[in-house]
């Protein structure tokens, strides 16, 4: 085990905030392994990089030497999460459920440790709390306590229908934390309601409380909401090295430090120097080569890193692109983004939508050199590519 300031100093990186700080401490001198949980909603089939924020953390605590318990949520998908959600959330069927933890356990051993991971699954203990239980579990909490709670009180005050059952949810993952013993739970900052109540609960059960340790939420690759796969604006792990590889290198310069902070694995006065080298004039393209390799390399190779990169330098860089490629800015009346065949025209690379959509059937549209297909894809606000129409249709669009 590390001593424990080293520990300390290894846990805060990154985090958002640590309640308590003094608690953790302690239970660092406690001298043994510690029970880390983390509980994830198997609600897509892949994981991207913003879910490893949390999962790297799990990391350096299995390196600390402590157990790390994986928990896929399978009885409360099907409750369906409403954390920051404004209406209430479709619950996923079992089968549903089943398919994608299956994907959730193939690919978090890309990080973790197989041999030092327990992957468990709610159901296994609130199938068994049966009604009566859920009905003693409700009767612990108040319905003015779950109002306090950030998103319900805005659907409350919007007149927005709050489901039953959502109540539910914040119970059930407190309720984990019982059922687990844990010493310490992470989760996103989204999530700081729903790890305090396990605290609660394991108080009342006469547990000593776990320690709650949130973390930041990654921003995609518009750098401006977080990252989603239903958004589009997301890294998965499981892409292939070339594009992920292109997808880090299409990040602004300011958001590269946001995901060296949150992803990487480099010390941090070696990050530091980069920024200074920037400052001064290096060019951050140089820099953002080596989180592009550190990230493809975690997940795939060094190899493949290797090769994505070589890839990248002879699409962009040997005179695939011509050097006077204008910069343009397309303003979306949607929040969220516009189609791809309103951005072309918009962008003045075609004289219409008509004949946008004609030239993505031709297979004659590229983003970032990438051919496109689906005229109705949305390019998100924020996201900066460089659009290709023909041969001699160029433009670097950002959508604002």
């Amino acid at each position: 085990m590390e001593s424990v300031e080293r520990a300390l100093a290894v846990i805060e990186r990154g985090t958002e905030e640590i309640l308590l700080r003094d608690a953790l401490r302690n239970k660092l001198k406690l001298g043994r392994p510690l029970r880390i949980k983390a509980g994830f909603d198997p609600t897509a089939p892949d994981l991207h990089l913003g879910h490893t924020v949390l999962i790297n953390k799990l990391r350096q605590f299995q390196e600390l030497g402590h157990e790390i318990l994986f928990l896929i949520g399978d009885f409360t998908g099907m409750i369906g999460d409403p954390t920051g959600k404004s209406a209430t959330r479709k619950p996923l069927s079992r089968a549903e459920i089943e398919q994608n933890a299956q994907t959730y356990k193939d690919q978090v051993f890309r990080i973790l440790d197989p041999d030092k991971t327990q992957i468990l699954f709610n159901s296994q203990w609130l199938d068994a709390l049966g009604t009566a239980g859920l009905v003693q579990l409700a009767a612990r909490q108040t319905v003015a306590r779950m109002l306090e709670r950030d998103d319900f009180s805005k659907r409350y005050k919007a007149g927005q229908p709050i489901a039953i059952h959502e109540f539910l949810y914040p119970l059930i993952q407190g309720y984990d934390s019982v059922a687990l013993r844990a010493d310490i739970e992470l989760g996103g900052t989204d999530q700081k309601f729903n790890l305090l109540m396990g605290r609660q609960l394991q108080e009342a059960d006469g547990q000593e409380p776990q320690v709650v340790i949130t973390l930041p939420i990654l921003e995609g690759l518009d750098g401006v909401q977080k990252m989603s796969k239903s958004l589009g604006n997301y890294i998965g792990i499981a892409d292939a090295p070339e594009e992920m590889f292109g997808k880090l290198m299409s990040i602004s310069d300011d958001l590269m430090w946001r995901y060296f902070e949150l992803l990487s694995f480099r010390e941090l006065s070696e990050i530091a120097a980069w920024r200074r080298a920037v400052s001064e004039g290096a060019n951050p393209r140089d820099i953002k080569f080596e989180l592009g390799l550190e990230l493809v390399t975690r997940f795939h190779s060094a190899t493949q890193a290797r090769h994505a990169q070589d890839a990248f330098i002879a699409r962009f860089q040997k005179g695939a692109l011509p050097d006077d490629i204008p910069a343009i800015i397309v303003t979306s009346a949607d929040r969220t983004g516009l189609p791809l065949a309103n951005l072309l025209k918009e962008a003045g690379l075609v004289a219409s939508t008509s004949e946008a959509i004609r030239m993505i059937r031709q297979g004659a549209v590229r983003i970032d050199s990438e051919r496109v297909e689906d005229a109705q894809q949305i390019c998100v606000v924020g996201s900066e590519h460089i659009y290709q129409v023909g041969k001699r249709r160029f433009a670097k669009v950002r959508v604002a």
